[in-house]
């Protein structure tokens, strides 16, 4: 019969949501190691991808101006929210 998992090539990734906040507003679109962006307001950005905290902050800080204020974080689970952009908590749900 042999090993039933010694067929399976399929790799799994960790795909993560990122919650971001700049003092400056975020060039669009911003090309980096993201699946997929959501502006939720001015300096304020869910961002999903299979890339470390280190590797999502590092692409950000240097898309920004100098000096420019950030702040990147993990969401562990759907936040509550209110007063974003049309679609941040579909697009959040869809993740989390």
């Amino acid at each position: 019969m042999g090993d039933p998992w010694a067929r399976c090539t399929a790799t799994v990734t960790q795909v993560t949501v990122f919650v971001a906040w700049t003092s400056e507003p975020v060039p669009e679109p911003l090309p980096g190691p993201w699946r997929d962006m959501h502006v939720a307001a001015a300096g304020l950005l869910m961002v999903e991808s299979d890339e470390t905290l280190s590797r999502v902050y590092h692409e950000l800080k240097w898309s920004l101006p100098e000096g420019t204020s950030l702040l990147v974080a993990p969401v562990a689970a759907t936040p509550k929210l209110k007063g974003l952009a049309p679609g941040t908590v579909t697009w959040l749900r869809e993740r989390t």
